[in-house]
């Protein structure tokens, strides 16, 4: 199938599998979209078993695998899925949170990773190093599943923001720890090996991804007040996602930090000292749809990624007990940076829970799962990684609202 074609189909199937679940699920729209997928997998699955002569289910995998989903997503659809969601995050909000989001984002993912990459060398008895990969991928929380949840979640706005931020930065901080790890675990990869080139590439891919959005954000917003035309306008904006996003691939800075933070001025700044009212409403609506758009296609994707990966036993059982890891180095992530700042600001008792339990994993994890070296543990990572990806869409997903509103209940101390 031709990129067009592929296109097409993702779109129709979005748009067929959302108005399913507006009709009869009435799930919160991506969740729907990814549950609806799911069970047509399932379904195809099943009717291959019962008429295997039909070839159905061989047919799809082929179509499926023929995809490239962490190709689609990482160097694709993630620049502006992360660019529309820092949009929308206030840098005024930001600032009044910013030493919790910047503990969890640092602190937090390096304390998961380690507790969550030693408990699945025990689970499964792969190599540390080659754990910690796993615990390097599925740390961070998704942005893209995070903020599609908190749309519908209503939460406060000072934990809003705090999960919000930490899901845009400790993404970003992840994948670098990933693409640290990933190094030192198979050398023989495409991958700096040495310890010091390890540091070298981590300081490179964050400060300079930042660095590179702060910069491009800023040029961008000096050219939109010198222009009044809301379609050019959000036609920067569009050119500043994708054209940052690609120079910092290509530079090899980190591309989510670049567009969270070109994201973050151009939402904040840009909008207030850069744009009309007209051009700011159509910039929010065009991003809004785009951000949309896209979720839809990451969720029916995720969901047919079901096609790509092989479930033994042996890999399912170390994938539900990789469910209760990934809750516990949640737990941690949350936890000790929340009490470090204790003595400094006061916090609702609700917070750690709440934080704990809306930490969602997503697309991404599942997309650093599929970019890993073949190596014998390859299929049991990912395995692992997309049942902990589903378990957190859909359990937590669809409880966060609720687990928010019971414990949360509290004045905001936040």
């Amino acid at each position: 199938m031709t990129i067009l074609q592929i296109a097409s189909l993702l779109i129709v199937l979005s748009g067929l599998f959302g108005a399913v679940n507006y009709l009869f699920f009435k799930l919160p729209s991506t969740i729907g979209i990814l549950v609806v997928s799911l069970i047509a997998s399932v379904a195809v699955l099943g009717i291959d078993m019962i008429w295997p002569g039909l070839g159905m289910a061989e047919a799809v995998r082929t179509e499926v695998t023929g995809i490239d989903f962490s190709d689609a997503l990482l160097e694709g659809m993630l620049g502006l899925l992360l660019f529309a969601g820092a949009l929308h995050v206030k840098l005024s909000d930001l600032r009044q949170q910013w030493a919790v989001v910047f503990l969890m984002a640092t602190l937090g993912v390096g304390l998961s990773t380690i507790i969550a990459g030693v408990g699945f060398s025990w689970i499964t008895g792969a190599p540390l190093l080659v754990a910690l990969v796993f615990g390097a991928l599925i740390s961070p929380t998704d942005p893209v599943a995070v903020l599609g949840v908190l749309r519908e979640a209503n939460l406060r706005k000072s934990l809003e923001t705090k999960i919000a931020g930490e899901s845009l930065f400790n993404d970003g901080v992840g994948y670098v720890v990933f693409l640290v790890l990933v190094g030192l675990a198979f050398p023989s990869g495409n991958y700096d090996s040495s310890f010091n080139d390890a540091v070298i590439l981590f300081v490179q891919e964050a400060f300079g991804g930042a660095a590179l959005g702060i910069v491009l954000g800023w040029l961008t917003f000096r050219l939109m007040r010198l222009i009044d035309d809301y379609a050019l306008e959000v036609l920067l904006t569009l050119g500043l996602a994708f054209g940052g996003y690609t120079l910092a691939v290509e530079l090899h800075f980190s591309a989510p930090i670049m567009a969270v933070c070109a994201g973050l001025l151009i939402g904040d700044i840009g909008a207030k000292h850069g744009m009309s009212d007209e051009t700011r409403e159509y910039v929010d609506s065009f991003w809004k749809l785009i951000d949309e758009i896209l979720n839809a296609v990451l969720f029916l994707l995720i969901g047919f990624e079901v096609f790509a990966i092989a479930f033994p036993r042996d890999q399912v059982i170390a994938g539900f007990a990789s469910i209760a890891l990934a809750l516990v180095a949640r737990f941690a992530a949350v936890f000790v940076p929340v009490t470090l700042l204790k003595p400094f600001r006061a916090f609702s008792d609700g917070v750690i829970p709440i934080m704990t339990w809306g930490g969602l994993k997503g697309g991404i994890s599942v997309a650093l799962a599929l970019s890993l070296p073949e190596n014998d543990y390859k299929p049991v990572i990912l395995t692992a990684t997309y049942m902990v990806v589903i378990f957190s869409i859909i359990v937590q997903g669809l409880t966060v609202g609720r687990v928010a509103n019971r414990l949360g209940r509290e004045p905001d101390l936040m």
